[in-house]
């Protein structure tokens, strides 16, 4: 099996416009949750969303996604331009449906998916493959990379570009205000009054390739993929199920093919998305994997919010920070630790002891995803 390196990557969130940025805010205990001003919350459960600042349409009647796209393309190297491209989104250029359905001005080229591929595709110089999307939820982004990892490690690509996104879109806020999951107040992931969710925008582009092709173009190493695990627990369209029987089967699928135990683990990326549910699911299926001996667990969406299919693209490059910084940032939000959960999601920064991060993202229809993250290194 080869191994699976990422030799670049870059993020743009509400918090910032760079990883950097982005990581020092979190560091901070920062928050990007704001009142929205794209579109009336009035009736609405929640007023709240972490927004990507001065994120305006490239032309009338376009998308958002596209601007927010070339900017985080713009702090990439290029990469080697026989990669595939896969790339991950729940709703993709929804704005401009919404825009559409109003009656408004709306670009049909900026809403058709396929025609974005291949734009991206270009604009990347991957000249050789148009790509596909994985729509898997809020788990879309950690499948992807599972698929180009998983090619990679096999032979059957070199290279693999997975692109993250989504937008902020009253598409979606309805949808969520109307399951009654949006909190009115910013997200606190892990907290015992936590009451919801926060959404969020952004983007992230991971750069995967085979370490040959890195040493023979001479890449650098930010971090491995070293295992993945992917599970559907079936239980329900929106709820996780109670016991965390797929999290819990896709967490040991990924370290069986990492081929580490739990105790080289030294923090976990959680999908902490302050819902009652999916918080207490989440530590069910840690305390499964680790029993009492739970790791520092990362969540970051009491200051990003949550960015469906793009959530698992930038945790992803915050897990590989937080090897890289031997850091845990602090679980913005988080004042009072819900039961069982106090000495694990913390409201200041923690060290990091070891090589390897276990990541772990959920989404509606049961579906859970797990990567294994190993640190950057040298040659």
């Amino acid at each position: 099996m080869n191994e699976v390196w990422i030799t670049d990557l870059a993020v743009t969130t509400g918090l910032g416009p760079t990883l950097a940025a982005t990581w020092q805010g979190l560091m901070a205990g920062r928050t990007a949750i704001r009142p929205v001003t794209r579109f009336t919350t009035d009736h609405y459960s929640s007023r709240l969303a972490a927004c990507v600042a001065d994120l305006e349409p490239e032309r009338p009647g376009g998308s958002r996604l596209w601007p927010l796209l070339e900017r985080t393309a713009a702090q990439l190297a290029p990469p080697p331009p026989g990669a595939r491209l896969l790339t991950a989104t729940t709703k993709g250029a929804i704005d401009v449906l919404e825009r559409g359905r109003r009656g408004w001005p709306a670009d049909p080229d900026a809403w058709s998916l396929p025609r974005l591929l291949t734009r991206i595709s270009r604009h990347l110089g991957l000249a050789t493959d148009d790509g596909a999307n994985i729509n898997a939820a809020c788990a879309s982004s950690t499948i992807a990379l599972a698929q180009g990892a998983a090619a990679i490690a096999a032979g059957r690509a070199e290279a693999v570009v997975v692109c993250c996104m989504d937008l902020v879109s009253e598409f979606a806020f309805s949808g969520f205000s109307a399951l009654r999951a949006l909190a009115p107040t910013p997200c606190q992931p892990f907290d015992r009054d936590h009451a919801g969710l926060s959404l969020g925008e952004g983007a992230a582009i991971i750069v995967m390739v085979s370490a040959e092709l890195a040493r023979r173009e001479k890449r650098p190493c930010r971090g491995t993929i070293l295992g993945w695990g992917v599970a559907n627990d079936a239980t329900h369209i929106t709820a996780p199920a109670r016991d965390g029987c797929g999290l819990i089967q896709a967490l040991q699928q990924a370290l069986r093919r990492a081929a580490v135990t739990p105790d080289t683990i030294a923090g976990i990326g959680a999908h902490g998305t302050g819902t009652v549910h999916n918080d207490q699911m989440e530590l069910t299926a840690f305390r499964a994997v680790f029993g009492a001996a739970i790791p520092p667990v990362l969540a970051s969406k009491g200051a990003l919010g949550h960015t469906l299919g793009a959530a698992g693209g930038i945790e992803l490059a915050l897990g590989l920070q937080a090897l890289a910084m031997q850091q845990a940032p602090p679980t913005v939000g988080l004042r009072h630790p819900m039961e069982g959960a106090a000495a694990l999601a913390c409201s200041e920064a923690v060290a990091l002891r070891g090589e390897c991060l276990l990541r772990c993202n959920s989404g509606f229809g049961g579906i859970n995803a797990a990567l294994v993250l190993g640190r950057g290194r040298d040659g």
